[in-house]
């Protein structure tokens, strides 16, 4: 018996030595499309009352061995609870795609051994150095625009000298540029750098920094220009990320100015625009265009250098082509990477296509394989084509070289990559000149969303970029990669859900196919048609159609009702990194694109020691009033505008997720405005008034501050008031769609701040829906009570609400699609197959918006904020 007991004993001990000791709690993560070295930030929930600190956080791959991460706190369960809500944690990934994290009080986190040394002094003549023990680099105050010097310690003795230097910007302000072309011709740019900052998640292992810079032109009648860089560097590491904002402040068209506002957004009603201007040829003649942005470098290498870019194989809809790489030496000639797409084609309008007077190509859908290009010109020459490029180029002299990428090169096109050798210049295009012009003029004169008017003054456009200075390693396309196909991190969709953040909804399963089809499907048509339309280009990408009619997709969504946010539950909930993509795609769309950025009065920071400074600023112009609104569904992102027509929380849970800077700061331009209540009471009624509590709420529980908490009070408070004298229905009839958006604003006010009153009132309301079902909007509307009866019965526990909230859902289960969605030749047939498993019933008189083969709008009232809640409720009840 000894024996054995000391075997036993020993194989026990040898086990507890195999096996490292848990600390805390651990949650299982995992990276999509993973590539070792790459720089990974997940944003991860957390449950309340589960995590205190995020000092006590630790990484360990699926073996057990710890590896270094840096962790930030992003936002906590205030003001009801002081614990942590959402955390940023960022790590270099391991050859593994496992990791698990822990937590809790006992976890106590290694050291990283590399770390980040920067200095940020903007005074006057000041700037940014930064070492990241591999680079060594700088931005001027006084500079020219980007990137001023770059160092390499190639000799490894974490010293730079002049030697060691690899890249430095161009003379005359051009590091960066947005070059303008009107009648005069173009107006060059010149770039000045006003401040950085440091962001959050700043760390020894990965810093951010926020470049907020100025284009000014030669010509008077041309706007200054704002634009962002935010730039990535990592310790240890010799690339760096870097995300360019730009702003258009042209005057986009010659249409005869008149004095006053659009009825649809008048904050007065004294001045009023007519409408009435279809013969000013005007509107269809470009005025200021856009001839060519882009970031520049002069590198610092030997004359005697090669070119490397790889152009993918075959078809452009293949974004896992193989590819061939087309190398070249310099000879004096330039050499260029050039990505082309579909040419701006005037698309139909939804009276044209349900009278049969769409045209062929209205719509872009003939010749696109022609048309989808990259070619590669040595000087004038084209020496290779093919349909599309991965978007990276690497120019070498056999001892150190320059690798240079961009994310999204077709999808964005057009883009571009140019070696110019006379000058030593490494050219990346936001938007090649080669490429002719961007013109904002309309494409015609028929009103659009009830107007006739040209919003794309202010419009902006965020570009993601790798840079990688290396000793002519053989790993560039691994670097690129890490931009340009990055990996996806993610917990188990199980995480998301029983984290509550979101309150209680389901994650994905096999559970209830005819309910989760209905979700899935619908995703899945809208990724076949973005890529198949194809829904791509600059000012495109991330957005869809709304509506399928007669084989022709018409009007851009512009993000109603909040569809980054579907796409970004749907990637919490199945863990699939597509969803991430698609997600982070429209929610960049949206807060650039289909946001009005400008004029905007720039923000006063007092780092001028001088008093003077703070008047030169008040002399200022001020922000246009229409600051942070969004612009309506429409034939075209910026022909028409709504006093109610921005949505948020997609942009919320992108800052959470993927750590995107730029999404919270447009979200909280977008609060301002609602502080500043431009259109009176009109502001604080109607769906205005229910948008505007969901926006807030989640801004208010991102930022924590105390303004967006006072006008968040406020406007709830009147929500309730409305409420008593609505019979106990919290909307007005006319927006009986809207219930998303009472119900989830409110909801997660409750959850939030503990009010009882908002309780009682989402009680009241569940209870008005039940007997009372709105059907101002048809479906839309009798549908969008789903998620409202769903919380009647989480307050009540009375089951007459989760029955009658099953009984509305029956129309929503779908049968089983034949083909998988890459298995359909054409969006027709493909379409043909959705209705026939559709048990959605038809409008009594209208086109029926909410069938199952159209997009993303409707959608989100009668499937995308319903089936993940009911799913939630049939498997905690056990129903089938």
């Amino acid at each position: 018996m000894r024996i054995l007991l000391t075997v036993v004993l020993a194989c026990l001990l040898l086990q507890s030595c195999a096996q490292p000791k848990v600390a805390g709690n651990q949650l299982n993560i995992t990276v999509e499309n993973n590539k070792k070295g790459a720089p990974i930030t997940l944003g991860i929930p957390f449950p309340k009352g589960e995590l205190n600190s995020v000092d006590h956080i630790r990484l360990l791959t699926s073996d057990g061995t710890e590896i270094p991460c840096q962790t930030t706190e992003v936002s906590t369960w205030g003001p009801i609870d002081d614990s942590i809500k959402w955390v940023w944690v960022f790590f270099f990934s391991e050859e593994t795609t496992d990791y698990v994290l822990e937590y809790g009080a006992g976890v106590v986190p290694i050291v990283p051994k590399e770390k980040i040394v920067s200095a940020n002094n903007m005074r006057p003549s000041g700037g940014i150095e930064v070492n990241t023990g591999a680079i060594s680099f700088n931005i001027h105050k006084k500079g020219n625009g980007f990137l001023d010097e770059v160092f390499l310690d190639s000799d490894n003795d974490g010293e730079y000298t002049e030697q060691e230097l690899i890249a430095s910007s161009p003379r005359k302000h051009r590091g960066s540029f947005l070059d303008l072309l009107d009648d005069a011709g173009i107006d060059a740019s010149k770039a000045i750098i006003n401040e950085v900052f440091r962001e959050k998640g700043s760390g020894p292992m990965h810093t951010i920094f926020r470049i907020e810079g100025t284009y000014t032109y030669s010509r008077e009648d041309n706007n200054l220009s704002p634009f962002t860089i935010w730039l990535h560097a990592y310790a240890g590491k010799s690339y760096v990320k870097v995300l360019h904002t730009m702003t258009y402040t042209g005057i986009p068209d010659k249409h005869k100015q008149q004095e006053g506002e659009h009825a649809n957004i008048a904050t007065q009603n004294k001045k009023i625009i007519s409408e009435n201007t279809e013969d000013d040829k005007g509107w269809t003649q470009p005025n200021d265009q856009i001839a060519g942005i882009g970031l520049q470098l002069k590198y610092h290498l030997d004359e005697n250098a090669t070119v490397s870019m790889p152009l993918q194989e075959g078809s452009w809809k293949n974004d896992n082509a193989p590819s061939t790489m087309k190398e070249m030496g310099l000879d004096g000639s330039s050499i260029q990477l050039l990505q082309k797409g579909p040419a701006k084609k005037s698309p139909p309008t939804l009276r044209d296509v349900y009278l049969g007077q769409a045209t062929k190509n209205s719509d872009g859908a003939n010749k696109i394989d022609e048309e989808f290009q990259a070619t590669v010109t040595h000087g004038t020459e084209e020496v290779a084509k093919s349909q599309r490029a991965k978007g990276w180029m690497n120019v070498t002299d056999g001892k150190r070289g320059i690798g240079v990428g961009i994310k999204n090169f077709m999808k964005e096109y057009p883009k571009g990559v140019k070696i110019d050798p006379v000058n030593h210049m490494l050219l990346g295009s936001i938007w090649p000149e080669e490429n002719g012009p961007m013109s904002f003029a309309r494409h015609n004169t028929e009103p659009d969303g009830g107007m006739l008017g040209n919003f794309a003054q202010g419009i902006t456009k965020t570009t993601e970029f790798i840079y990688y200075f290396h000793d002519n390693n053989d790993d560039v396309a691994e670097k690129m990669d890490y931009v340009i196909e990055s990996p996806v991190a993610h917990a188990t969709p199980e995480w998301y859900a029983n984290s509550k953040v979101y309150g209680n909804m389901a994650p994905a399963s096999e559970e209830h196919p005819e309910f989760e089809n209905a979700l899935q499907y619908r995703y899945q048509w809208w990724a076949y048609n973005q890529k198949n339309e194809p829904w791509y280009g600059m000012f495109n990408y991330g957005d869809g159609k709304s509506y399928f009619f007669n084989g022709k997709w018409v009007q851009w969504t512009n993000n109603e009702p909040t569809v980054d946010f579907m796409l970004w539950t749907n990637f919490m909930r199945t863990g699939d990194p597509k969803y991430f993509n698609l997600a982070q795609a429209m929610s960049r769309h949206t807060m650039d694109v289909d946001n009005i950025h400008w004029p905007k009065k720039r923000t006063y920071y007092g780092e001028i020691n001088d008093a003077i400074d703070f008047w030169d600023y008040a002399d200022e112009p001020e922000s246009t009033p229409y600051l942070g609104i969004g612009r309506r569904h429409a034939n075209e992102h910026w022909y028409a505008l709504l006093s109610a027509h921005v949505w948020i929380q997609g942009w919320i849970a992108d800052y959470y997720l993927s750590a995107d800077h730029r999404a919270l700061e447009v979200a909280k331009m977008t609060g301002d405005t609602y502080i500043k209540r431009i259109w009176g009471e009109h502001d604080l009624r109607g769906r205005r008034l229910y948008l505007s509590v969901l926006n807030l709420v989640e801004l208010y529980d991102a930022t924590k501050l105390q303004k967006y908490k006072d006008e968040l009070d406020e406007r709830v408070h009147l929500m309730l008031e409305f409420q008593e004298r609505q019979g106990g229905n919290l909307l007005l009839d006319r927006y009986g769609y809207s219930q998303t958006y009472v119900a989830q604003g409110l909801y997660k006010y409750q959850q939030i701040t503990g009010n009882e009153d908002v309780r009682k009132a989402l009680l009241k309301h569940a209870r008005w829906v039940r007997d009372v079902p709105p059907l101002n909007h048809e479906m839309e509307s009798y549908l969008a009570t789903i998620y409202p009866l769903l919380l009647g019965y989480e307050i009540s526990g009375e089951r007459v609400y989760l029955d009658e909230a099953l009984a509305r859902a029956e129309v929503l289960k779908i049968g089983t699609l034949p083909k998988k969605p890459e298995a359909y030749e054409s969006a027709a047939s493909y379409s043909e197959d959705l209705l026939k498993i559709s048990n959605l019933p038809m409008s009594k008189g209208r086109f029926t918006n909410w069938q199952t083969n159209q997009g993303l709008r409707v959608f989100g009232w009668t499937h995308a904020y319903n089936i993940p809640y009911l799913l939630y409720w049939m498997d905690k009840e056990n129903i089938d």
